[in-house]
Formats: structure tokens, sequence, C-alpha cells
């Protein structure tokens, strides 16, 4: 019985130790298949997390995957420096990795690669092995992983095909932006003797800091036989040089360049540049375009720019940069050792920027500007018939090429520290339009029937009030006349007959006629223009303010080419033309507002701005022509601090136009000048609009 005991225990020992051992094997399976699971079992995933790191820039983690006999080909500096060159300097991303198959005996993958790059999408099948170390699986790696067909010493190139800029044309095909020529002063740091003597020279030369020039000399890219270009001037013409008194300032810049030349290291070439040759007549319509900033690439990123690119920054060249960038082409392609070219990986055709031609006739723009450049003032014109905007000038004004050459600090701070406000676009602003508005009540009060234009109002003499509770204010004027109908107020501008005149049309009615001729509105116009208003709290809140409101003063302001398209309802029924600057083949009126005015009040209107210009007394005689009927109103608005002030500036005003549309060249002018008082008022605007008109109709 002991023995079948111990016989039963031994038994029981055995099993115990039988089933230890069975654990211990199965633990040790399964930390190795666990381990194995752990340590990447399959290399497609290997794959996968290298592939990942590329768009994460972790080139580093990606050569820890290397195999070791790769890792001996290649040093963890090198590999980081070739990945990271070639995919950023494609600019690789939206990287896709499709596995299609696995040889297991041989661990070999098999996959599908895509990615955008500058040049486009790039796809292609490739393959890769693998070895087993330390109990990982690492990556047989070589160059053609990056592209198959790479080789160790062939060399991913990036091409860019610039995108030529769009012209900007005036109406007859005058270039009013274009490609130019102009000259580029570059260093080549390794040819200066006296480095800093030398800086200090150039930089005087130049009109900039030395500063600014060493620091364009410090940037990484430079090398000692790098020319680096420092500055871009205008370029100097040999003709103009030629003639028998050469133009000063340009014969200043031909000495300026030729001392530079004479500096050891410096360098002076030709290099393509934006060029306005309207210069400063066109500035504030044109524009100016400038090289690309960081926050430009920021605001603008994916949209092609690049350090190297220009972008519009105001006026036509701001407006249309979509259509006048266009898109660079590119190309992305290996070369071998000898620099062959072995495959084309991508490419992009480059679409140059397309040309922008607008309505706008250079010689009248000119004209415009030359008759006005020495005043603060604006001019609009327009066909009063079509809507074709003629001429858009602002006054004085600045080079808009001088923003292509690179603008100093000192000059930048000269032009906006100037006085008379170069910078400041005048005819986007809303004025005072003063007599000039006269029509606009006439027009509004034969409407409305709360004038009938046989009334004679009475003559008042040179002052008026309607009664006491006005206190110290009258409405006061420069002519008496006899009978004071409409035609003759007109003829006469009178102040008294269009604040009575106002005063019968009433605040209500006042206010809804000018809004319904965009007053409040925004103008339906390529460029943004400041809208025109007849009160700054959106309501005429006085009867002297309404008083004050008919003969153009109070708190109206107009907008000139909002001007100019009300003057338009006057020629066409009563309805106001649409204004465009984008030129069109087939012209066809658009209207803005239809039906403001009927047919008989637009004539009736009209006929009376006829005479302002034809009637020997009327105020814009001084334009009147034997060969072509005109018509138009003169203004001269006060712009004062108070009632009581007596120091305020004048706004002198012309606004002329012919009235029959099947004169040869249909045209309508508004124009103003600043600080007219003590220079003729409006007179002086009309005789310089005279002459503009004088040219105009002489003209082919």
């Amino acid at each position: 019985m002991k023995r079948r005991i111990n016989r039963i225990k031994r038994r029981k020992r055995f099993y115990i130790f039988i089933m230890a051992v069975m654990s211990i094997s199965i633990i040790i399976t399964l930390s190795f298949v666990m381990g194995r699971e752990d340590v990447q079992k399959n290399p497609g995933q290997v794959l996968l997390a290298y592939m990942d790191c590329i768009s994460k820039k972790r080139y580093s983690e990606m050569y820890g995957m290397l195999a070791g006999e790769s890792a001996a080909i290649i040093s963890r500096k090198d590999f980081i420096k070739r990945n990271s060159a070639i995919y950023e300097g494609t600019g690789a991303k939206n990287i896709t990795v499709d596995i299609t198959g696995y040889d297991q005996e041989n661990l070999t993958v098999k996959y599908n690669t895509s990615f955008d790059t500058a040049a486009g999408n790039v796809r292609f099948m490739n393959k890769v092995s693998f070895l087993e170390e330390d109990g990982t699986y690492k990556m047989i790696w070589d160059d053609s992983v990056i592209f198959p067909g790479l080789g160790a010493y062939d060399k991913v190139r990036v091409s860019t095909i610039q995108a030529r800029r769009g012209e900007i044309l005036d109406r007859n095909g005058k270039v009013l932006a274009g490609k130019g020529v102009a000259s580029s002063v570059g260093i080549i740091p390794g040819k200066l003797e006296s480095k800093k003597k030398s800086i200090k020279k150039i930089a005087k030369l130049l009109g900039v800091e030395p500063e600014n020039i060493e620091k364009q000399l410090s940037a990484k890219w430079v090398k000692d036989d790098s020319l680096v270009p420092v500055k871009t001037l205008p370029k100097v013409k040999d003709a103009s040089l030629l003639m028998d008194t050469p133009n000063k300032d340009v014969l200043r810049e031909y000495k300026r360049q030729k001392k530079l030349s004479g500096i050891k290291g410096v360098v002076v070439s030709d290099t393509e540049t934006r060029e306005y040759p309207l210069k400063e007549a066109a500035a504030h319509l044109i524009g100016y375009v400038q090289n690309v900033t960081a926050e430009d690439l920021e605001k603008h990123a994916g949209k092609g720019y690049t350090n190297s690119s220009v972008i519009g920054k105001t006026g036509i060249e701001g407006l249309f940069e979509k259509e006048l960038k266009g898109k660079n082409g590119c190309r992305i392609y290996i070369t071998g050792p000898e620099g062959e070219e072995k495959e084309e990986l991508a490419y992009i055709p480059v679409q140059h920027g397309q040309d922008i031609k607008l309505t706008v006739d250079a010689s009248l723009q000119l004209q415009l500007y030359e008759s006005f450049k020495t005043d603060k003032g604006c001019s609009v014109s327009i066909n009063p018939f079509t809507g074709e905007v003629l001429a858009l000038t602002s006054t004085p004004s600045y080079d808009s090429n001088a923003f292509i050459m690179g603008m100093s600090v000192k000059q930048w701070n000269l032009l906006n520290n100037d006085d008379s406000k170069p910078l400041y676009n005048r005819f986007r602003q809303a004025w005072c339009p003063g007599s000039t508005f006269k029509p606009v009540t006439a027009a509004i009060g034969l409407q409305s029937e709360a004038i009938n234009p046989e009334e004679d109002f009475g003559n008042e003499g040179r002052r008026w009030q309607k009664d006491k509770s006005w206190g110290t204010y009258y409405v006061t004027t420069l002519h008496t006349y006899n009978p004071v109908v409409l035609e003759n107020a007109l003829v006469y501008s009178d102040n008294i007959y269009f604040a009575k005149a106002a005063l019968k049309i009433g605040t209500e009615e006042m206010e809804r006629a000018l809004s319904g001729i965009g007053f409040n509105n925004r103008i339906p116009f390529e460029i943004k223009m400041g809208g025109s208003g007849y009160s700054n709290t959106g309501h005429i809140e006085s009867e002297i303010q309404l008083a004050d409101s008919g003969y153009g003063q109070g708190q109206v302001l107009v907008n000139p080419l909002h001007m100019a398209c009300i003057y338009t309802a006057f020629c066409n029924n009563g309805n106001i033309i649409k204004p465009y600057l984008l030129y069109k083949k087939n012209v066809k009126a658009e209207y803005w507002i239809t039906g403001v005015f009927s047919k008989k009040t637009s004539k009736k209107v009209l006929d009376g701005i006829i005479k302002v210009v034809n009637n020997p007394h009327g105020t814009g005689y001084a334009a009147h022509r034997e060969d072509i009927v005109l018509a138009g109103k003169t203004g001269t608005a006060e712009i004062k601090a108070s009632k009581e002030d007596t120091s305020g500036t004048e706004l002198g005003w012309f606004t002329v136009l012919t009235p029959d549309k099947n004169v040869k060249k249909p045209v309508l002018i508004v124009s103003m000048a600043e600080d007219v008082n003590g220079r003729g008022g409006s007179g002086y605007v009309t005789r310089k609009v005279k002459k503009v008109l004088g040219e105009w109709f002489s003209g082919n």
C-alpha cells in the first residue's frame, strides 16, 4: 500500500514537471511571435513607415530603417542631404503608396507611388528588398528608391519656365505697361578691392545705406564668384545722349552708371523689367508691380509665386494680377553624370499672362495730366454714349517706374511727406461738387414737377435767406439777371435760384431722387470708387442744409466718375450710362440706371447746359467752339471748417460733353482742381480743359 502511494506521488510530480515545461515552451513561443510583430513583422509596414517620414521630413528616421550594407555605402549626413534636396526641391507632397505584391522568399515588396510636385503629379511602379537584421526588417536602399532609374551620380533637376507678364494696352494698342530694359547693378564680392571702402562708394552712388548692400552680399547662397544684383537703374539710351542738348537727368544717370562700372567688382548689365511709358501721367490708373515679399508668398501660397516673382500692388496691375501674371511652366528631369538628360519625370507647360486692353485713350490721358500736373486735382473722361472710360488722372503724381527700380527710404519718405500728396488717388474720392450739381437739382425739380422752368423766382440781389429763422445765414450769388427762370439760372449759375428750387423739391423727394441716381450706392465699375452722398448722417437735417444742397454745397459729395455718369442721362433720354474700363470690340451701350429722368426733362436740362457754354453770358463760354456744339457746367465749391470760416479753400470744376452722338469723337470730361481761389475759380479749370478739347478734336 505504501509502495502504491509512492508511485502515485512520483507520477504526480512528473505531470507537474511536464506541465511546467510545456508552459515555459508556450511562453517562449508566444514571446518570440509577439516580439516579431512588435518589430514590424511585415516588410510592407517598414516601407509605409519609411514613406510616411518623407512628408514629415524625418530623414534621419528613414536612415535608421536602412540595412547595414546600405548604410555602409552612404553616410547619414549624405543620405539626409540627398533625400531632402530631391523631395523638397521638387516640392513633393501628398505622397501615397499602394503595395501591389510581396515576394516572401526574397523579402521584396512591389508598390506604386504617387505624389504631387511643382511640375505636376509623378507616379511610378517600384520595388525594394529587405534583410532581416536582429529580428527586424531593414531596407536594402539605393537611389532608385527615390525614382526608378536614378543612379548614385545622377541629379534631379527642376527647371522653371517663367511666364511672361501680360501687357496693359490702351484702346489703340499703345503700351501702358509692358516689357522694358533697365540697368542691373551687380557685385562680384571676390573682386571687390578694399571691400568696405568700395561698398561705401557704391552705396553713395546708388543712394542706399552700405548696410543694405552688406546684407545682400552676406546671403547664404552668395560665394566669392557670385554676381549679386543690388539695384536696378533706368536704362540710359545712347540716342538721348547724342542730342544737341541732352536731357540733364539722362546725362546725370549716364555719368552715375559710368562711375559704377569703373569700380572693380561692379557689373552694370541690361535686365528685363516692367516699364510704364506714360510714367506719372497714368500712375494712379495703371499702378505698379514689385518683387514679392515674405507676406505675399504666405498670402498667395500655392499660386505659383516664387522669390523671384513680381506682383501687382496697385491700379490695374493689382486689379488684374491673376490675368496678367500667367502661370510658370516647370520641368523635373533626371540628368546623368555628364549632365545629359536621361528621363523627364514631370512637365507643366508655361501659360503666359493675358494682355489687358483698356478703353483708355493714352493721348487724352497724357493731355489731361500735362494740363493739370502742377495742380492738386483729378480728371475723368468717358464716351457719354457708350460708357467707355477714356481717361482717369490724379495730380500731382509719381513715376511708377521708380517702384520697379527699387525706391530708397529717402525717396519713399519724400513721397509720403509731400504736402501735395502725390500718392493720393483723387479720382477715386468724393468731392463737394459746387455748381456742377445744379443741373442735377434742375432735373430732379422738373421730374418731380416741383419747379416750373418758366416760373420767375424773382431777383433777390446777391444774397437771400428764406426768413429770419435762418438767423445770420444767407445764400449768396455772383450775378443778377432777369427773368430768374431755370435756363438763365443755369447760364448765370445762380446759387439763390437753386437754393429755392431745393426747398420746393423738399427733403423727402430730394433724398429719394438722389438715391435713385446712385447716391449712397456703389458705382458699377472695375475700380472701386468712393461713393457719393448727400449727408454725413444719411439724412438732410435742416432747411439750410437742403437749400445749400441745391447748388452743390452743404454736405453733398460726388465722385467725379459718378458725376460724369449722371450727366450722360441728359444726352441719353434720361438713362444713366454704365461705365467700363475693359475694351470691347463690339460696343453696345449698357445703362447703370434706366429712366431716372423723362426725355422731356433730360432735353430741357441739356438745352440749358448747352447755353452755359454757347451763350456769351454763360459761365462756361470760355470753352465755346464754332465747329462743335458743347454742353457743360462750371462749378466752384467752397470748403470751409464752419460757416464762419473765411480761410477755406475752393475747388474748381468743369464738366463738358458733346451732346450729339453723331459727332466724330464723342467725349465727356469732368475736371477738378483744388485751391483755385485767387486763380480764377472754375474759369482756371475751364481754360485748361478747353486746350485739351482742342487736342482731342484735332487728333485722328
